[in-house]
């Protein structure tokens, strides 16, 4: 049960804690509690503290251990890269859609894309060392 509490929480914590750190400017929104960005990355933390426990828990030279931080490092990699060029292509399109004549080929009716999707690098490692020290923590404490 461990495995999946620790995680959890550092999840939490980092999602909780987005709405204190004024460089996200995130009002306290049920839809921002589940943001994709921001500093700290949740994305980082909850992968970062399974391999933690894992590796605590279970031993570092084991299959799980191998799994989880292999996991981790594909998600934080496509959260910090894939993810965030996304989100600059739906700021470039949202801003050429805005700045379009009524008589072009899109209406009203045209969502606006999502801008914050990805995180940088400097959220990412926030939200590791977040995830580490959550695992650290629960795994000698309990």
């Amino acid at each position: 049960m461990i495995y999946i509490i620790l995680p959890l929480v550092a999840g939490l914590i980092t999602q909780v804690s987005k709405f204190f750190i004024k460089a996200n400017r995130s009002r306290f929104t049920l839809r921002n509690i589940v943001a994709y960005s921001g500093m700290p990355s949740g994305h980082s933390a909850i992968t970062a503290s399974l391999a933690t426990i894992i590796g605590l828990k279970d031993g570092l030279t084991t299959p799980a251990f191998a799994v989880a931080l292999i996991m981790a490092f594909l998600t934080i990699r496509d959260a910090v890269g894939l993810r965030r060029y996304v989100g600059k292509q739906g700021e470039i399109i949202n801003d050429l859609v805005e700045n379009l004549d009524e008589d072009q080929l899109l209406d009203e009716k045209y969502p606006h894309l999502a801008e914050r999707i990805g995180h940088t690098q400097k959220q990412a490692l926030v939200g590791i060392i977040i995830g580490i020290i959550v695992s650290w923590l629960g795994y000698y404490l309990f």
